[in-house]
C-alpha cells in the first residue's frame, strides 16, 4: 500500500486525461442530442410543408372549380331566362365577337375540366385547368359588361318596339297571378313579337313553357 502511494503524483495526470476524455464523450453526447433535435424538426417541418401543399392545392382546387360553375351558372342565366335575352339579346347572339370569343373559352375550359378531381393533384394537368378556367371567366365578363352597355341598341327603332311589347308580354307569360289561358296567350304573342327580330334560345323556351304549364319534364 506504502508503495502504490509512492506514486500518488501520477493521479493527477491521469485525471487531468480522464476529464479530457469525459469533456469529449459530453460533446460528443450533446452533439448526437442536438442532431436527433434537428433531424426531428426537419423531418416534423417537412412533413408540415407535405400537409400545407396538399390543404394548398386542394383548397386552389376548389376555388378554380367553384369559379367554373359559376361562371356556367351566370352564362345559364341568359341561356334561360327569356325576360334576360331580350334586355340584352348580345349575350345569346353567337355571331358577336365576344360572345363567341366566350363560348369558345367555355368549350375549352369544359374539355378540361376532369371527371375525377383526384386528377386535378396532378400539376401541369391542374396549371392549365386553372389557365383555362380564368380565360372563360374573363371572356364572360367582357361579353357581359359590353351586353350591359349596348342593350337593344344595336337593333332598329322598330326591331326595339317589337322587343319592348315582347318583354312586357313575356312578363305575362311569367306572371303566376295570371290565368294560364292569358299566360299561354302572352307567351304566344311574345314569340311572334320577337320572330325575324331575335332568336330564342331552345332552354329559355322550355323554361318560360314548363312555368306556365305547370310541369316538368323529367330529364330535361
Amino acid at each position: 500500500m506504502h508503495g502504490i502511494w509512492g506514486y500518488w503524483w501520477v493521479i493527477f495526470p491521469l485525471m487531468g486525461v480522464a476529464g479530457g476524455w469525459w469533456s469529449r464523450f459530453s460533446s460528443y453526447s450533446e452533439k448526437r442530442r442536438q442532431d436527433k433535435i434537428e433531424m426531428l424538426r426537419i423531418t416534423h417541418g417537412t412533413a408540415t410543408a407535405e400537409v400545407e401543399a396538399r390543404q394548398a392545392t386542394r383548397s386552389g382546387m376548389d376555388r378554380v372549380l367553384a369559379t367554373h360553375d359559376d361562371v356556367t351558372r351566370r352564362w345559364f342565366e341568359y341561356e334561360t331566362n327569356l325576360q334576360t335575352i331580350i334586355d340584352f339579346p348580345m349575350m345569346t347572339n353567337v355571331r358577336e365577337p365576344l360572345t363567341a370569343d366566350f363560348h369558345r373559352a367555355r368549350v375549352v375550359a369544359d374539355d378540361l375540366r376532369p371527371a375525377d378531381p383526384a386528377e386535378l393533384t396532378d400539376h401541369a394537368t391542374f396549371v392549365e385547368y386553372r389557365d383555362a378556367v380564368n380565360a372563360y371567366r374573363v371572356a364572360f365578363e367582357i361579353a357581359e359588361r359590353e351586353a350591359q352597355r349596348r342593350r337593344r341598341s344595336d337593333y332598329s327603332t322598330a326591331e326595339q318596339s317589337a322587343m319592348a311589347r315582347a318583354g312586357k308580354l313575356v312578363a305575362v307569360a311569367d306572371d303566376e297571378s295570371a290565368t294560364r289561358a292569358e299566360r299561354q296567350s302572352a307567351y304566344r304573342h311574345a314569340r311572334r313579337e320577337l320572330e325575324g327580330v331575335l332568336l330564342v334560345p331552345e332552354r329559355a323556351a322550355l323554361q318560360l313553357e314548363r312555368r306556365i304549364s305547370g310541369v316538368l319534364e323529367t330529364g330535361h
